[in-house]
């Protein structure tokens, strides 16, 4: 199963781990931040994920750029694609969720953050 954010809220003092329960819920640590086994754990797999994904990238792109991939190895590929960016989206949210929040302070913002917030898209 793929991960889906939308089905996965974010839950206060909750770190959300890289894989899925038997049923295919998604699992979750209460860790105090110390760096336990699980949370260790949970790095690795983080970490073996994104490079994961970033070989089945470079696979995908070769499979694109080959003008004589059949329908079989572009399909093959778009699975192992989405399987890798559901993993790479779990971990990103995982870890979105852990950083600090800046606490709104009544603090001037320096003229980078200001010209960040100007500039136009």
């Amino acid at each position: 199963m793929s991960y889906d954010r939308d089905a996965v809220p974010p839950l206060p003092g909750l770190r959300l781990l890289p894989w899925e329960s038997e049923s295919g819920k998604p699992c979750f640590l209460s860790a105090d931040g110390a760096g336990g086994a699980l949370s260790r754990l949970a790095d690795e797999v983080e970490a073996e994920q994104l490079c994961d994904g970033a070989d089945v990238l470079k696979g995908a792109v070769a499979v694109l750029d080959d003008g004589k991939a059949g329908e079989h190895a572009v399909r093959r590929a778009l699975r192992a694609t989405t399987q890798a960016f559901g993993n790479v989206l779990r971990v990103a949210d995982s870890r979105g969720a852990r950083l600090p929040v800046a606490a709104e302070s009544g603090h001037e913002a320096d003229e980078d953050e200001r010209e960040l917030r100007t500039e136009p898209t």
